[in-house]
């Protein structure tokens, strides 16, 4: 597998980044891809939302956003796979380019724009791949000229609670104007009594996450959480990307959009821990962001993440990165002594506080 990627990345890496991406996609559909040995330490397994995860290393939304290849990311030995951002109507995003790799800082922006071939589009590809080889989670976006934003998330529950094992509602794109103030008080609010009232009135109960960004003050993260819980949503995904740039030494750094990779690790992990500990840890919390080794991935669980989703990092590092990391995570609970992953979630709160 290092064998491939070691021939693979570089020539890919000459290519633009969006076109490397949509050649990546394809490699992975038609079988080119070599897959890794499984990951089989029992350890790594955990049940979070009723699911069982064979392991806690997730693939982020915005690599398959068009459900193309599900099947062959988890046999990459993915613990989970979300698809997305999807909208209920087909929209192209923002122009090109638009997606820029920042090498110096293993970092990337992008200002896609929730590109994506729509809801019954997309719906058809899960239904094809049925059933899956892992636990699947959708993330539901609103399109750009809605007139009514919160309308198109509860089209989104409508549509894909019976296809996923899990639902993302990401109002925390930095890429769609005006998408992140419905993460302010009121109208959170008003956008999860619509959800709950859309989710409820299946009988099947698919669980639902709100995924926020990670430049809020601690003022509004107090406020969501307290919102999230009074709203019996089943967890939160911590974070989007960043719109900070401080630090940076590539290219690119005035670019538009989210950045995303190494840069947001500790940005994303801090408001992660404060998450933790404003919910008591009663709130299960998926950790997101600059994940690139199980070093890292174990810091995260640490800080209060009870599941990790990663991206960016494979751009560097290749597509045996979940592999790898989950491999790497059992030699570290032998370190530290711990039973299992589920051990290790909180234990070093205080530290990123």
């Amino acid at each position: 597998m290092a064998g491939f990627f070691d021939i693979a990345g570089p020539v890919i890496r000459m290519l633009d980044a969006e076109t490397a991406h949509n050649l990546a996609i394809k490699a992975l559909k038609s079988g080119l891809v070599p897959r890794p040995c499984q990951v089989n330490d029992p350890r790594l397994k955990t049940t979070m939302f009723g699911l069982e995860f064979p392991n806690p290393i997730g693939l982020a939304p915005g690599f398959d956003k068009n459900a193309e290849a599900v099947n062959p990311l988890f046999d990459q030995q993915f613990g989970f796979v979300e698809i997305g951002t999807v909208t209920p109507l087909p929209q192209s995003g923002n122009p090109k380019p638009r997606l820029f790799r920042l090498r110096k800082d293993a970092a990337i922006i992008n200002r896609m724009g929730f590109n994506n071939d729509g809801h019954a589009a997309v719906a058809a590809r899960l239904q094809k791949a049925m059933p899956y080889k892992g636990v699947l989670g959708v993330n539901i976006g609103a399109n750009k000229t809605s007139d009514d934003r919160v309308e198109d998330y509860v089209k989104g529950i409508e549509k894909f609670h019976q296809l996923a094992d899990y639902l993302t509602v990401n109002i925390s794109s930095p890429n769609t104007p005006g998408l992140r103030a419905l993460q302010s008080g009121k109208e959170l609010e008003q956008l999860l009594e619509r959800i709950n009232a859309a989710r409820f009135s299946f009988q099947d109960k698919t669980p639902v996450l709100l995924k926020i960004a990670p430049d809020l003050i601690d003022e509004e993260l107090l406020e969501i959480c307290e919102i999230c819980m009074q709203a019996k949503i089943d967890g939160l995904i911590i974070s989007n990307t960043t719109l900070a740039r401080e630090g940076l030494k590539s290219s690119y750094t005035n670019q538009q959009g989210g950045l995303s990779g190494e840069p947001l690790f500790e940005i994303s992990t801090r408001m992660l821990a404060r998450a933790y500990k404003a919910t008591s840890g009663q709130l299960p919390l998926i950790g997101v962001g600059g994940i690139a080794t199980a070093r890292q991935a174990f810091d995260k669980l640490a800080a209060g993440a009870s599941l990790l989703q990663l991206y960016s990092a494979m751009v560097y590092r290749g597509p045996h990165l979940a592999r790898n990391i989950a491999n790497d995570l059992a030699n570290l609970l032998d370190r530290h002594n711990l039973a299992d992953i589920s051990a290790v979630t909180g234990i070093n709160n205080s530290k990123w506080l």
